[in-house]
This record gives structure tokens, C-alpha cells and sequence, in this order.
């Protein structure tokens, strides 16, 4: 077991035998049965003289015997904004951290260099906050979440510190273009969708808004992967996002928390709730700091993510004997948990791995809450008043006994208090509706992996059980659908039941989803809990990122219309576009803003697949996550009916049509056959449309590879239309959809998720509706799947179009036809193409008549105050967290 002891070195139980993960307390038998006494991991001099002292020496860290009034007055005061100043930090970096010259320089060391003193900026604030916060006991939340995709750094911290001109200027006096130094910066590979982005934009937000939070996450090496496009196929890479230095990360050896895995458990003779958690399986979780900039303040967030290391040391014995992979074996073992994001299930190691990675994320957060918190000498029952932990889906919910775990067994505090202390403290935002993605975990491989962490949901189950019982007697089918455990075969741990038993509030993410939910998956705990448990939280998007960022020549036109940069921090200020709707002048510049971004677009997709697009073309956007619901497949069926009919089409008159761009984006989970085969059919398609020489210009379609927060912030802003075409009732909430209509473009898509709320704010009249409603979807999978009618002529032809190898080997693309004509239809694409294809033509004779659609631009965006990321982040604060913003205070920033 390591941890640091704050004397300067790690401690370590060593066994010579390295810690096999898949076989926990099996003896090796090479291994002498006496184990060698502690060894120990040191990391500075004076430890060094302890340790070789036999470990008697009462060596501490020096301390400063005073206060040194210039390194205070550095800590309090902002480092000087001039240019001077800006370029002497530059330049120093250049020579001094990356051994630059004036002719070695390149922008990639350019950006390292400017970021790096960004950097300075941002830890110097990051300190104040943080100082300022302990020292007036301030409430926190801690946002836990195993994705954070935060995207680039570089610009969005130049815009909230207000310094991009500057370093633009200096930027420029030693040669480079800052849009170049810019794009010299990687995406950081933390996340993958919407659960990863809407956490990215809430710590944004409550950096903003002056809220006292944090992140909890993980340090993925290899995020989840990088995709490439190799003859249509998604392929799967490493995204060696951290090859080179990230400026963004402050490394935390200090802050290292011991993780175990298997073992046995030792009952506690005086407590039957308290027992000795004993494993050889033991890792260490080292912390990794990421500042979050607030824009309009001097508070700075920070995102904690965790890297896994082993605490052994280097098997030196081993390694001489000849055994070199037994030597790091253990170093291997400990840091794949932390390598990929979402590693591919679909075996039972895999299932392991994911567990073993939820369970470091879980208990290295909740032992760093407890020990920031146990600094306070408050008791522990007063956990809550100083904490909120937010459960960001289900992926956290391990957090819960884990707590329980530290309370009962490392505290001593009795079962009663520690319970109430957890369901105080833990609130938890469930994200879907389908029942394939409500995470279980079987019950033998929970026990075997995490023995104490069962114990503990077996006696949740019980008492939660118990009192259900006595609330409803002689209702024993409540307690089976209402237990955490399922009776299945294995038995499986109900996750998303779990987070709901052990949190004082749970909330959807849109006001639809929040019913469905009230009266779905958790109808029985409505029932027994109450209803106002059971809350709605609309999610919303950052205005720093999704506008002021990504779209510079439409956030001046709103700066303009507004009056200043108000707006970005509070978006009810949009509404002053409505005054400017009838202005000439004003819609002429929204159009043209909206133009260059097309035409920026282009350009990226011309570098990054090759294909020339026309920005005078309507751009019709699809981008998100690949998968059935989401009705990609339905989309470029869609595309295929078009292409059909412009093909049966005299010249003359296909040279009518009005022109189209349709882009696609989005990654398949590695293991999602039927998502990778949507990908192969969309880029087969595109192959032979866009090489089709009677057809040209009049449709294009492109799939964009490796979609990331950088490529969202290219196609965002140059959006027409984006269609969020999800089956109704099935998409949870969707926040892309509320970035393309802040972006001033225009949705096509389905009743579900936020695209009601969206609706109901900008107007019927700038939102095009089509498909089924979410109350009528099963009657109509009831008739799909026992009746089979024939699909309707325009998706028939399809259809055909693809089995007479139009598109390639038919036979490739037969199992997506089958799973609509045979296979139940259960995400009802033919139920809905009819309206869709109606949804289509209504669109292209709005965007025919120009002055009509840039109305629908202007007010689509004067409306969509409700939708920041700020008016949630508030929302939870004031009704779930019981926090207050509270702005740093005491220096000169």
C-alpha cells in the first residue's frame, strides 16, 4: 500500500511476487514466506537520509521560518498585462523551458511556449481561489464524471483572461500567426459525447458564475480512440493526445490515494458493520490538476483527473534473475486502467477493466473529498454542509458504498449516520432512457472484485428494502422490480437504482425525459420516495465556447445589437436581436457572417477529406455520437431517396434544384458492428455521389473523420440545418442541438429530447418538426413487428438502389435493410421517412426565400437565453447543491 506521508518519500508494502490483477491471493511459489519489511518510494533528499538511517530519523519538510512580503505580494497581484511583459514570459519560455533559439523555432514550440506562460497566469489565480475558498469554509461541489470533453485550451483561456490581442501582437513580433500557433494545439482526449461536453461545460460554467466546484475524472493516455477512415471503415488508433507536453495538466505526486482490488475481508469483533479490507492488489491513484479560466472573473476552476500507477517499485530481483516483463508487470497491470476511455466490453476481461476503472475513479475522488474536508476539524455528520457530489450518469455510482466504505470502516462512525451522511451529500443525473444502457454489473464479478463494496449494496438493498416493505406491505413484485439487485441469472447489480436510493435528489436532463423517466425506470421509487425527489434539470451550453469562441464575426454582430460583451456571461441579453430583425444593414452582415463560416468549413473539408463543397450550398448537418437511436441510417437513406431522384431527373431540371451540402460525423463504440456499418454505407454513398458527374454540385455528401470539440467548432457556426432525427422518446435531452440554433442555425427534427423545450422557446416557425410522438411509439413497434407491412415507395427505392450494388457489394449493407424490413424496426425509421422526407422539402422552400430565413436565424438566436450552461449550473447551486457564488476576494487581479 503507498501513500504519501508528507515527509518527503511514498511508503510501500512490496511482496516479491508482482501483483496479478486476475489471480488475487494465489502464493507464488517462488516467493520466501517471510515478506521483506516496508520498503520505501522516496522522492527527495532529506527522505532519502531518513530511509538510509533506518528509518528512525524524524526528518520533516522544511517549512518557511517567515512570511516573504515579495512572494506574497507576487501570489496577490496579477502578473503585469503589457506587452513587454507578456514577450519577455514568451521568450523565456522559448529559451529556457523548450531550449529554443530564434532559428530552431517552430509553432509548434510557439504554442507550447505561449500556453505555458497562459499557463503561469492561470495557476496563479487557481491558487488565489483555492486559498481563498478554505479560508471562508466555502461549500464545494465536486462534479464527478468519467468523461470531461474539454476540447483545446489555448484560445478559451486567452479570451477569459482578455488577453488574445496581446498575445497575438507578441506572437507576431517573433513571426507566427496566432490562428497557427493556435492550431498547433491538441484536442484532449477525455471524453467522447454529449456526457463529456455537457461536464466540460458545466465546470465552465461554474468557473464563471464564481461557483466553488470541481471535476472528478480520469486521465485517459489514449483517450478512446482515434478514428480513421480506411475504404469506409471506421479503424480504430491510439489518440497519442499526450506525446507531447500539456501545458494544460499540473502533475500532483503529493496527492496519491491508494486503490485496492480483490483480497478477503476481515470482520471487526466490536462492530457488525466494520470490517478490515486485506488485498495484495493495491495501486496508486496520482492526481493530475486542469484549471478551468473563468471568463468575466478572476475565479479559476480546476478538473481533478486521476492516473493510475502501481505502487511497487521496479522488481530489481526479477529483472536480474531475467524475468524483464515480470519486473514492470505490475506497472503494466496498474496503468492499462487508466489508458482508454470506455474499453471495449464485449468480453469478460474487458467488463473487468471497466469496473476496475470506475472503482479507482470512484474511491481516489471520495478519499480526496474526505481528507480536503477532514482539513476543516469539522465532525464528520457535517460532510454535507462543505460538500455536494453530483453523479454525472451512472458511471460514478460506485462513489456510493465507496463513501459508506471510508465512513464505516477507515471513520468508525456507526451504519445509521454514515448512511444519512452519504444520501446527503450524493445527488445523481440520470442521461437515457434505454434499458441497454442502464449499467449493470454482475453480481459474482462485483464481489470478486470489490468484496467490501458488495457487502455494503447487499445491506443498502436490505434496510432500503426493509422500509419499502413496511411503507407498502404484502407487495412482494414491488420489491423485485424495486431492488437494486436483480434476480437474474447471474444476479446484477442495478446501477442507476443504486444512484437513486443513495442520493437525495435525481434529475433528468430535459423536461420530456424527466416524465419518462418519473414514470418509466423509476415509476416504483416515485411511488415510495415521493415525487419531489425527482426533479428536471434542462441541460445547457457554454456561450464562452459555442459562440464567443467558435464564431467571432456573429458574437461582435450580438455585442453590437446588445450594446457590450455582457451577453456572454448572461444570455438574456440575446433578446436584443429582436429589435435588429427588420435592420438591413444588420441582416445583410448576419448573412455574411454566416457565409464566412461556410466558407471556413469548406475549406476544413477540403483539407481533412479532400472533397471541394460549395459554401453557396445549403449545409445540412448531422454530427453526433454513431448509433441506432440517433437515426444516422435514416439520414443517409434520406440522401439516397435524393440522389434516386435527382438521377431520374432531365438535366434541365435537376438544374433547379437547390444545392446541398449533407455532412456527417461521429465515432461508433469499437465494438458496435451495426454503428460501424452505418459509417461504411454513408461513405460508400458518398463515394459514389460525389463522383457522379451528372449529379456535381448539386448534392455533396461528406463524412468528417476523428470528430472532436475542435471539428464541432468548424461545422457548428456554418450550419443551415442540423437534424436531431433521434425516435421520439428515446433522446435523453442533446445539447448539440442547442449549439447549432445559438450558431444561428435552423433544426430539423424529431418531438424528443430538448428540441421540445428548443421549440417552445425560439417558436414553432424556426423549428421543423416531423415524425411520430414518444406516447405513440410503442403501438407503433407493436404493428412493426407483427405485422410487417411493406416500407413506402420512396424508402423501398432505397433500398433497391442499395441491393443493385449502386453503393458496392449489396450484400455488406443487406443486415441494415433486414433490421427495418425484418428485424422489428424497433427505432421505426419506416414509420417516420414518409414526414421526414416532408420535414425536407419544407426546409429547402424556407431557405429558398433568403430574407424569411435569415428572420429564423436572428430570432431562433435572440431566444435560446434558456439554454446556457449558466442558467442549469444556477439551478442546480440553488435547488440540488445549496451553494452561493463566491467570488475571490482579498488581491489584485
Amino acid at each position: 500500500m503507498s501513500h504519501y506521508n508528507g515527509s518527503g518519500y511514498f511508503s510501500s508494502t512490496i511482496p516479491l511476487s508482482t501483483a496479478k490483477a486476475t489471480t488475487p491471493g494465489v502464493p507464488d511459489a517462488n516467493v520466501p514466506a517471510t515478506k521483506p519489511a516496508a520498503l520505501k518510494r522516496v522522492v527527495s533528499g532529506n527522505a532519502l537520509k531518513e530511509l538510509l538511517a533506518g528509518g528512525h530519523a524524524s526528518t520533516q519538510p522544511k517549512t518557511p521560518s517567515k512570511e516573504d512580503g515579495e512572494f506574497r505580494d507576487y501570489s496577490h497581484h496579477e502578473i503585469a498585462r503589457d506587452v513587454a511583459t507578456i514577450k519577455n514570459s514568451v521568450v523565456m519560455h522559448l529559451a529556457a523551458t523548450f531550449l529554443r533559439t530564434p532559428s530552431s523555432t517552430d509553432s509548434a514550440h510557439a504554442y507550447l511556449a505561449s500556453a505555458f506562460s497562459v499557463r503561469d497566469r492561470l495557476l496563479q489565480r487557481w491558487n488565489l481561489t483555492n486559498e481563498y475558498h478554505d479560508k471562508i469554509g466555502a461549500k464545494r461541489v465536486y462534479y464527478m464524471s468519467l468523461e470531461f470533453l474539454i476540447g483545446r485550451t489555448f484560445d478559451n483561456a486567452l479570451l477569459a483572461l482578455g488577453l488574445r490581442g496581446e498575445y497575438a501582437n507578441v506572437l507576431g513580433d517573433v513571426g507566427f500567426r496566432l490562428e497557427d500557433v493556435i492550431d498547433e494545439e491538441r484536442d484532449a482526449a477525455l471524453g467522447n459525447g454529449g456526457l463529456g461536453r455537457l461536464a466540460a461545460c458545466y465546470v465552465d460554467s461554474m468557473a464563471c458564475s464564481n461557483y466553488p466546484g470541481w471535476g472528478y475524472g480520469l486521465r485517459y493516455k489514449y483517450g478512446m480512440f482515434q478514428q480513421q477512415i480506411i475504404n469506409g471503415y471506421q479503424v480504430e488508433v491510439p489518440d497519442c493526445w499526450l506525446d507531447s507536453p500539456n501545458p494544460w495538466e499540473f502533475p500532483r505526486p503529493d496527492v496519491t490515494y491508494p486503490v485496492k482490488f480483490y483480497g478477503h475481508l476481515v470482520r471487526d469483533p466490536d462492530s457488525s458493520h466494520r470490517f478490515k479490507w486485506e488485498s495484495d492488489v493495491v495501486y496508486d491513484a496520482m492526481a493530475f490538476d486542469v484549471p478551468v479560466p473563468g471568463y468575466g472573473t478572476t475565479n479559476v476552476g480546476n478538473i481533478r483527473l486521476w492516473s493510475c500507477k502501481t505502487n511497487s517499485l521496479f522488481d530489481l530481483n526479477k529483472f536480474n534473475a531475467g524475468d524483464y516483463q515480470g519486473a514492470t508487470g505490475g506497472q503494466v497491470a496498474a496503468q492499462i486502467l487508466t489508458d482508454v476511455l470506455y474499453p471495449n466490453d464485449n468480453t469478460n476481461e474487458g467488463k473487468e477493466l471497466r469496473l476496475r476503472q470506475e472503482y479507482l475513479f470512484c474511491s481516489a475522488t471520495l478519499q480526496d473529498i474526505l481528507a480536503r474536508f477532514k482539513r476543516s476539524g469539522r465532525p464528520l455528520s457535517e460532510l454535507p454542509e462543505l460538500a455536494a457530489i453530483q453523479l454525472n450518469d451512472t458511471h460514478p455510482t460506485l462513489g456510493i458504498p465507496e463513501l459508506m466504505r471510508l465512513l464505516l470502516d477507515e471513520e468508525g462512525v456507526a451504519w445509521d449516520e454514515a448512511w444519512d451522511i452519504t444520501t446527503r451529500t450524493f445527488a445523481f443525473t440520470n442521461h437515457t432512457v434505454l434499458p441497454e444502457a442502464m449499467e449493470k454489473w454482475p453480481v459474482p464479478m462485483l464481489d470478486k472484485i470489490l468484496p467490501r463494496h458488495m457487502g455494503i449494496i447487499y445491506d443498502i438493498n436490505l434496510y432500503f428494502l426493509q422500509s419499502v416493505e413496511k411503507q407498502v406491505p404484502d407487495d412482494r413484485d414491488l420489491l423485485r422490480r424495486i431492488s437494486i439487485i436483480e434476480e437474474s441469472n447471474p444476479q446484477q447489480v442495478r446501477m442507476a437504482y443504486l444512484a437513486c436510493v443513495g442520493s437525495h435528489k435525481v434529475n433528468g436532463v430535459a423536461a420530456i425525459h424527466s416524465d419518462i423517466i418519473k414514470q418509466s425506470t423509476f415509476k416504483d421509487f416515485v411511488t415510495v420516495q415521493g415525487a419531489d425527489k425527482f426533479i428536471n434539470k434542462t441541460n445547457g451550453v457554454s456561450p464562452r465556447r459555442w459562440m464567443n469562441e467558435c464564431n467571432p464575426d456573429m458574437s461582435r454582430l450580438i455585442s453590437e445589437a446588445v450594446g457590450d460583451v455582457s451577453w456572454i456571461n448572461d444570455l438574456s441579453k440575446l433578446s436584443a436581436l429582436e429589435s435588429c430583425v427588420d435592420d438591413t444593414d444588420f441582416r445583410a452582415r448576419w448573412w455574411d457572417a454566416k457565409q464566412k463560416n461556410k466558407k471556413r468549413l469548406a475549406d476544413y473539408i477540403l483539407a481533412t477529406t479532400g472533397i471541394h463543397v460549395s459554401p453557396d450550398a445549403l449545409f445540412d448537418v448531422q454530427v453526433k455520437r454513431i448509433h441506432e437511436y440517433k437515426r444516422q441510417l435514416m439520414n443517409i437513406l434520406g440522401v439516397i431517396h435524393r440522389y434516386h431522384r435527382l438521377k431520374e431527373m432531365a438535366p434541365e431540371e435537376r438544374a433547379k434544384e437547390l444545392h446541398r451540402v449533407v455532412i456527417f460525423a461521429g465515432k461508433a463504440a469499437a465494438g458496435y458492428w451495426v454503428a460501424k456499418q452505418v459509417i461504411k454505407l454513408i461513405n460508400a454513398v458518398a463515394e459514389t455521389v460525389n463522383n457522379d458527374e451528372e449529379i456535381g454540385d448539386v448534392l455533396k455528401v461528406v463524412f468528417i473523420p476523428d470528430y472532436s470539440v475542435s471539428a464541432a467548432e468548424y461545422i457548428i457556426p456554418a450550419s443551415d440545418i442540423s437534424q436531431h432525427i433521434s425516435t421520439a422518446g428515446t433522446e435523453a435531452s442533446g445539447t448539440s442541438n442547442m449549439k447549432f440554433v445559438l450558431n444561428g442555425g435552423i433544426i430539423l427534427g424529431t418531438v424528443d429530447g430538448a428540441n421540445i423545450e428548443i421549440g417552445e422557446e425560439v417558436g414553432e416557425d424556426q423549428i421543423f418538426f416531423f415524425g411520430c410522438l414518444a406516447h405513440e411509439v410503442e403501438d407503433f413497434r407493436h404493428y412493426l413487428r407483427f405485422h410487417q407491412p411493406k416500407p413506402d415507395p420512396a424508402l423501398q427505392a432505397a433500398f433497391d438502389m442499395i441491393q443493385r450494388g449502386t453503393f458496392g457489394d449489396a450484400h455488406i449493407f443487406q443486415s441494415l435493410i433486414d433490421s427495418i424490413v425484418r428485424g422489428g424496426d424497433v427505432y421505426l425509421l419506416s414509420v417516420d421517412f414518409p414526414s421526414y422526407l416532408e420535414a425536407h422539402k419544407a426546409v429547402e422552400a424556407s431557405y429558398r426565400k433568403r430574407d424569411a430565413w435569415v428572420t429564423k436565424s436572428i430570432l431562433s438566436v435572440a431566444r435560446m437565453a434558456k439554454f446556457s450552461s449558466d442558467r442549469s449550473i444556477q439551478e442546480y447551486a440553488e435547488e440540488v447543491w445549496n451553494i452561493e457564488p463566491v467570488p475571490v476576494q482579498g488581491c489584485s487581479l
